[in-house]
């Protein structure tokens, strides 16, 4: 009776070992492509989130920093009177009175969008008047625009 137990339990060992590796098999070999499948989607995933947090947080981290210098001018150089701007080189140039006063705003600074606040106008309007005061200017850029109308006297 032993005997048979033990041949019993030795020959259901067996049979449980190979049907641990049928289904090894089954799982890992027949389901290979989807397993690999899942593993890349997981990796891809998992470095997606990574990179999503790492950009957003290095915005986050991006601070803006504003210089702000005093500039000294001396008395004698402040004019007391207001500035007239040269009346002959204006109309030589052909720069009408709008054109003038918008380009006497970007000397100050102002952006587009500020200059069409201040004057109650669209900003394609200030861009359009932009253009035309540095095509008479032959200017490409904003700051040759004023470095060439203080040349030109029409601003301070």
């Amino acid at each position: 009776m032993k005997r048979h137990v033990l041949l019993f339990g030795l020959v259901g060992g067996v049979l449980i070992a190979i049907l641990q590796y049928t289904e090894y098999r089954f799982v890992v070999i027949e389901h290979s492509v989807e397993m690999y499948t899942a593993l890349v989607a997981l990796l891809f995933a998992t470095f997606g989130i990574w990179l999503g947090l790492r950009i957003t947080r290095s915005r986050e981290t991006i601070r803006e920093r504003v210089v702000v210098r005093e500039v000294l001018v001396p008395a004698d150089t402040l004019a007391l009177e207001p500035f007239v701007p040269n009346a002959a080189q204006q109309q030589t140039l052909g720069i009408t009175a709008r054109e003038l006063e918008i380009l006497t705003l970007i000397a100050r600074g102002l952006s587009n969008r500020e200059i069409a606040e201040q004057l109650f106008v669209s900003e394609n309007t200030v861009k359009t008047h932009c253009a035309r005061t540095f095509d008479k200017l032959g200017a490409a850029r904003r700051t040759q625009a004023v470095q060439r109308g203080k040349e030109l006297g029409l601003l301070p």
